[in-house]
């Protein structure tokens, strides 16, 4: 039976116009166990002046592991999202990723598909992807660092894209990283799309969606970066937690939303419903 934990993306600080540390440091103080920081390639000037939470992999690894442990969090993994379509971009990315992920100590990284370059076909983004997921996977097998792939693009949202993806490369690095807000915008049923790949389960975003967002956008677009507070959508939380109950492993819910305020409420929504 899997355990739930509760995380949140670094997203959630992004308006603060603070730095990494900061959103570390505020996780904490709202009662988050877990923290699942962005990475980035190369240097951004927001980031180096300490106006934005993203953290570059140039720097130094242990500058995320001494944040977490000065603030008494763990990392859930980082976000790593990179067009997997495109190789020229993602795969000296992912392999960077994954390395400073075994230093800095995160389990895992989370990715997608990405934007596809637009003269491919579908056969030649589906062999792209091939080709980085395994270069990505020894880098990540003998490291023990996991890939999780996220329901967020063309192929990936719907339970078969994401099914073919999955299947590229035989790995046991390779799992499943579940946006239930994504999935929702998709047009799926999460509870049945997270039933499905339960077994293959390595982490979570905990994405909801409010009402207006569902009714602009729900069965045109195949994501979404950042959702509403939970337990203030349309998703069905109690569902979400009853399947990552059955699981084979624990799970971080890592949760995306917009707000400092969000968060906080986030929290405590989520919280009663594993209580009671």
């Amino acid at each position: 039976m899997g355990e739930i934990f509760f995380g949140v993306n670094l997203e959630f600080v992004r308006h603060e116009d603070k730095s990494f540390e900061w959103g570390v440091a505020k996780a904490a103080e709202l009662g988050y166990q877990y923290v699942e920081p962005m990475v980035h390639w190369g240097r951004e000037l927001l980031s180096e002046a300490g106006y934005f939470h993203s953290v570059s992999l140039l720097d130094d690894p242990y500058r995320v592991r001494r944040a977490c442990e000065e603030a008494g969090v763990r990392l859930s993994g980082l976000s790593s999202h990179v067009p997997l379509c495109k190789p020229e971009i993602s795969l000296e990315y992912l392999k960077q990723a994954i390395r400073f992920a075994a230093e800095c100590g995160a389990p895992l990284l989370n990715t997608d598909e990405g934007a596809k370059p637009r003269w491919t076909t579908v056969e030649e983004d589906h062999v792209l992807m091939r080709y980085v997921l395994r270069e990505a996977a020894d880098v990540a097998e003998p490291r023990g660092i996991l890939i999780g792939l996220e329901p967020h693009q063309q192929y990936s949202k719907t339970p078969e894209g994401l099914d073919r993806i999955y299947g590229l490369v035989d790995s046991p690095v390779i799992g499943i990283n579940f946006d239930t807000g994504n999935s929702y915008l998709g047009g799926e049923d999460p509870a049945a799309w997270l039933e499905h790949v339960k077994d293959r389960l390595i982490h979570l975003h905990a994405k909801d969606i409010s009402l207006q967002q569902s009714a602009a956008e729900r069965g045109k677009v195949a994501g979404t970066p950042i959702g509403c507070a939970c337990g203030e959508g349309v998703i069905n939380w109690r569902q979400m937690i009853d399947v990552c109950r059955t699981a084979p492993r624990d799970v971080v819910f890592s949760v995306e939303c917009g707000t400092v305020d969000q968060a906080e409420r986030s929290l405590k929504y989520l919280s009663q419903l594993t209580q009671a």
